[in-house]
């Protein structure tokens, strides 16, 4: 189903990120993600001056590497482009990731190491949708073995898989809360 169409409008903006979750030889797991941000129209900005219409205005990536238990074990961030010369700077305080947990308090943990003025909006906000791939390329329908019986992380994670809902019922009545 599309969206309904919308009110006269006039683009300007186009803001792309992209995440891709691999599985290394050694048995890490490498989760990439880059944003970039575009005008569609030439602008004057403060420090680099006259862009003209779709030149980068952000350009960041980062590769979260990972371990089965989804503890960062290296992050590497670059920028290629930025509307600062001092954004590239912060690259190193991400290193204060290794460690975190992807999974419960992984918000908390990024918040402490590269919150407000220790880390760049922009990449600090990719590592939300890296944690989402991270389970995505982890993750599988199988339990792990010795974990047979136990509730899956996801259950009662949102809308389809609420413990009381018809996807639980079928996929793990073990699991399913709701009437019979």
């Amino acid at each position: 189903m599309s969206l309904p169409p919308p009110a006269p409008r006039r683009h300007l903006h186009i803001r792309s990120i992209e995440c891709r979750g691999y599985e290394r030889d050694d048995g890490l797991f490498d989760i990439e993600a880059r944003i970039i941000d575009r005008k569609t129209f030439d602008v004057d900005e403060p420090y680099r001056g006259r862009r003209p219409a779709g030149a980068h205005v952000h350009d960041m990536e980062l590769r979260l590497t990972l371990d089965r238990s989804m503890t960062v074990r290296d992050i590497e961030v670059t920028t290629h482009h930025a509307p600062y010369d001092i954004c590239p700077t912060v690259a190193p305080g991400y290193k204060g990731l290794i460690g975190a947990k992807v999974g419960g308090g992984w918000r908390k943990a990024v918040t402490e190491a590269v919150g407000r003025t220790k880390g760049c909006t922009h990449i600090t906000e990719l590592l939300m949708p890296a944690a989402t791939v991270a389970f995505q390329t982890m993750g599988n329908w199988k339990a792990s073995p010795g974990t047979e019986g136990q509730k899956p992380y996801f259950i009662d994670g949102c809308h389809a898989w609420n413990s009381r809902g018809a996807v639980v019922k079928r996929l793990y009545p073990l699991h399913y809360k709701g009437p019979t």
